[in-house]
């Protein structure tokens, strides 16, 4: 029997792309969102993630009329994926932001586990980092980014995100369940990579997000491997690819844009400063979509 997922969120930039992936891998996606996602083999529903009640609601509904026939209830899920969020600052005020993205996520969170739900994977940012929407210059504490870094940011978005991995963590903790946090990196859609010459051509455009990136569809990988990955607990993951977002050595990198900041280990001459080892080394993910793939230098 497929795995039923109820996934929040499905219709933005991450989850247009990572809920295909999830389909084509065998799985039943719900979608939750206040917009559709039109993508084969994908239920929809429109909720407000701030309304726990709503919440409540959507765990515990139909996904579809042919539920119906099978007469026996409504089925569990078997994991939830909530991607659904503000996705940055200067969309709406800033304590906005913050309430959306903290109150939504305990809500999914708190429903979920009080529902039985085993498995919840939710998205977190590589604004925690603390640069990428800071007050002017500011350098990162060391490179390169690992998952047990003393996260700092100064504004809403990233501080939100702080705090749902320690939602995350206390409901992991509660209720003995797996919860694993992913630190996006830049999510780059297929077409975006014709702006990567840009990007090499200047590269102070992505020295706040450290040249990090993630393709959407091997976002899609790492929530799968997720999902099928049981018995960590809570965990913070950095979801990224292999390497850097442009066509210069890493350390030249850090170098011309944040000379101070020291290394702590040594790392491959285009490896990613924002590290996704962990997720490499505990999940087995294996990038399918690096940058080179697409655009020539």
């Amino acid at each position: 029997m497929k795995k039923r997922l109820l996934f929040t969120g499905g219709s933005g930039k991450a989850g247009r792309h990572t809920v295909p992936w999830l389909v084509s891998a065998g799985y039943e996606v719900h979608n939750v969102d206040l917009v559709p996602l039109d993508s084969p083999g994908v239920t929809n529903l429109n909720a407000d993630i701030t309304d726990a009640g709503q919440i409540y609601n959507v765990l515990t509904m139909h996904r579809d009329f042919p539920d119906l026939d099978q007469g026996k209830g409504v089925q569990a899920f078997d994991a939830v994926v909530h991607f659904a969020a503000i996705p940055r600052i200067l969309i709406k005020p800033d304590n906005e932001t913050f309430r959306i993205n903290t109150m939504g996520t305990y809500n999914v969170i708190e429903a979920a586990a009080k529902l039985g739900v085993k498995k919840i994977i939710v998205a977190s940012s590589e604004t925690t980092y603390g640069v990428c929407f800071a007050e002017g210059h500011r350098d990162f504490h060391q490179f390169p980014l690992e998952e047990d870094y003393d996260v700092n940011p100064m504004d809403s978005y990233g501080l939100s995100k702080v705090l749902n991995e320690k939602t995350a963590r206390a409901f992991a903790e509660r209720f003995g369940i797996d919860i694993y946090a992913l630190r996006i990196g830049n999510v780059i859609e297929p077409h975006e990579y014709e702006h990567f010459p840009e990007y090499f051509a200047d590269t102070s455009i992505r020295k706040r997000i450290a040249w990090s990136y993630i393709d959407a569809r091997d976002l899609g990988q790492i929530v799968h491997l997720c999902i099928e990955k049981s018995g960590l607990g809570f965990q913070v993951f950095n979801a990224a690819n292999d390497t850097v977002s442009a066509n210069t050595p890493s350390r030249e990198l850090a170098a011309q844009y944040f000379p101070n900041v020291p290394f702590t280990r040594e790392i491959g001459e285009y490896e990613g400063l924002l590290s996704n080892r962990k997720i490499r080394e505990v999940l087995g993910f294996k990038e399918e979509h690096n940058w080179r793939r697409y655009v020539k230098v």
